[in-house]
């Protein structure tokens, strides 16, 4: 009965024992994931900048919109165009979305990004610095591309500025930046925001925007768009190119072994010249004769 009685305990014991590990081993995985999951996927901190933000902060928030808009700190011969509205946000008399219209409506802005690039590449690079996204469709695209050709730059921004995604996403004091959407389009326009948000500026050129080349599968990786099929063509034409030049040597190396037998046979015993002939040369003159 004893016996019985320290059985039951132990089996008790490793039960208890068990949930305890298990439960353990559970809260272990669940911390894991939240650290490797959720913290690593959304690890960007929003920047926010009102009135009762020091010169300090929007010193450095200044930086960041830069980051985000331009992609680059500004050149000092390109301050001198901005430094009026710099300093109005440093002293607190514009607020975040207020400046980026001012500044995006700037030389410095558009000599990069509008001057240069074809208007459907514009309005990408505007999705990207402005909404912190690509383009979701062909949709989108036509209604912008429609807006900037009709009304004009100033209007085309004047929509995104004031637009209600801008207001939910960012408001008037939030600094711009790549978002975490939740819900995409499709698998396809993951993947081009995925692509955007990495991309530095003239990377895959400033003409075909991503939602194109994405599905004409062209190659943009060089800074210039390519077709398959032409960078194939390029290919094989790089190879015929060698093949000419290797037939061109071969046949200028035959042409100066064919005059050397001449001038061998001309002005020698014809016999004699035969029998100090090395095998290639017997062959050649056979060939000669035919």
């Amino acid at each position: 009965m004893l016996a019985h009685f320290g059985e039951l305990v132990l089996n008790l014991k490793a039960i208890s024992i068990s949930q305890h590990f298990s439960a353990f081993l559970c809260c272990s995985i669940l911390t894991s994931f939240s650290f490797f999951g959720e913290d690593a996927m959304d690890t960007y901190v929003p920047t926010t900048v009102d009135r009762k933000s020091t010169e300090l902060e929007r010193q450095a928030a200044l930086h960041q919109i830069y980051t985000q808009v331009l992609e680059r700190q500004p050149y000092e011969y390109e301050r001198r165009e901005i430094a009026k509205i710099e300093k109005e946000f440093l002293k607190g008399k514009l607020g975040v979305r207020h400046f980026i219209g001012e500044f995006i409506m700037s030389s410095v802005y558009l000599n990069n990004f509008y001057v240069g690039c074809s208007n459907l590449k514009f309005v990408e690079f505007s999705f990207k610095h402005l909404l912190g996204r690509a383009i979701k469709g062909h949709e989108e695209i036509a209604k912008y591309i429609n807006l900037l050709m009709m009304e004009g730059v100033a209007a085309f921004f004047n929509e995104i500025l004031g637009s209600e995604e801008y207001r939910k996403a960012f408001g008037g004091f939030t600094i711009p930046h790549a978002r975490e959407i939740h819900f995409y389009e499709s698998p396809r326009n993951y993947l081009q925001t995925n692509l955007l948000q990495h991309e530095h500026f003239g990377q895959r050129g400033k003409v075909i925007p991503t939602i194109y080349w994405q599905e004409l599968k062209m190659d943009c990786e060089t800074g210039t768009c390519v077709m398959p099929d032409a960078k194939i063509e390029k290919h094989q034409m790089h190879q015929s190119v060698g093949e000419s030049k290797a037939k061109a040597t071969v046949s200028q190396e035959l042409t100066e072994e064919i005059e050397e037998l001449l001038q061998m046979l001309q002005h020698s015993d014809a016999r004699q010249v035969l029998q100090n002939m090395n095998e290639n040369q017997r062959e050649l003159l056979r060939n000669l004769a035919k």
